[in-house]
């Protein structure tokens, strides 16, 4: 059974994409995993790699088969979008458009079976929006390039998933949002993904809104019973092992001890708070629903220390490695 072919888009060239990228494809073992295929600018790898100091060199392909895949080369489909002399740290419109391209250009390859999945590196949100891509975050351009509207974001920690039933909004609208509808689907495609991963009825637990999770109406304006409830009954109806809602604050700490495989949290920050406590350095951003596998690493470009060679790359290995075993089938991309 061959290694399947991972995309990794390269993010944003002024932040420590490039930088992940070099480092991380040194290690022999990440070769072991997969077949990684750069979807980037190649001056703007070879620039990272005398930064880090790395003896990579950099291969440019014209279509995926092409790559070399070999311990010591970085095989690149190299799109040619950024001057050479692209400021790091500096917000950019050319950056944040070419983020997008290279976003665009994997789902086109994934979606045509010459990779098996993409990986992504960070992009800076204001950089894309001067580059006139007007998306929250990584999520919702996928999405609409693959022409899904049931999707959400699974975070993986050592120990510990998370997945939304809302992430980029303001509080006040994130609880206008939840809605049973909503819950259930979270619920569904959570099961779908752990199943898909050869976890056998994974153990889903799913977290309240309010304190204690209302404790019965003591907190609250009945949120729970109105806005989760029916949703969990429905999943559990269908077989689903899920259950709640339960406080958020203790969930997590039963789901870290090993009772739950994955938590449904309600909004961004009650998932992503306790994922970045146990592992902002290996932490993992995983989208589902998808018709294609994608995972992505989960911090952001860091500005303040790109071109220094400084970036930790083991969140982008730990997300190269979720993309494999999400990969259905080894050989779907095309020799």
């Amino acid at each position: 059974m061959d290694r399947p072919i991972i995309g990794i888009t390269m993010g944003d060239a002024a932040g420590i994409g490039p930088e992940i990228i070099m480092k991380a494809l040194a290690d022999p073992a990440v070769f072991a995993l997969c077949r990684p295929l750069v979807i980037g600018d190649a001056q703007m790898l070879e620039r990272a790699g005398r930064v880090v100091n790395t003896a990579l060199s950099v291969h440019c392909v014209a279509r995926a088969a092409e790559g070399d895949f070999a311990i010591g080369t970085v095989d690149c489909l190299d799109l040619h979008l950024l001057p050479a002399d692209l400021p790091y740290g500096v917000v950019s419109a050319a950056a944040g458009d070419a983020a997008y391209r290279y976003i665009e250009r994997a789902v086109s390859l994934a979606l045509t079976g010459e990779i098996a999945a993409i990986c992504t590196a960070p992009i800076n949100k204001e950089a894309l929006h001067k580059g006139g891509h007007h998306y929250p975050g990584h999520t919702e351009i996928l999405a609409e390039l693959t022409g899904v509207t049931d999707f959400s974001m699974m975070l993986a920690a050592p120990g510990l998933r998370v997945i939304h039933v809302t992430t980029h909004i303001g509080l006040l609208d994130a609880i206008e949002r939840i809605e049973p509808e909503r819950v259930y689907q979270v619920i569904r495609l959570a099961h779908e993904t752990l199943t898909r991963a050869d976890t056998a009825s994974p153990r889903i637990g799913v977290c309240g809104i309010n304190p204690h999770a209302g404790e019965n109406g003591l907190f609250g304006r009945g949120e729970e019973e109105t806005k989760i409830v029916p949703g969990v009954e429905r999943a559990q109806r269908e077989g689903i092992n899920v259950t709640g809602p339960l406080p958020a604050d203790t969930l997590f700490y039963r789901a870290g001890r090993g009772e739950f495989d994955v938590v449904v949290a309600m909004y961004h920050d009650q998932g992503h708070g306790p994922i970045k406590v146990l592992g902002l350095d290996a932490g993992v951003n995983i989208t589902v629903g998808l018709p294609i596998v994608r995972t992505s690493v989960d911090h952001g470009t860091a500005f303040d220390i790109a071109g220094t060679g400084k970036a930790e790359e083991a969140s982008l290995k730990a997300a190269l490695r979720h993309a494999v075993e999400l990969t259905p089938d080894p050989q779907t991309a095309t020799e």
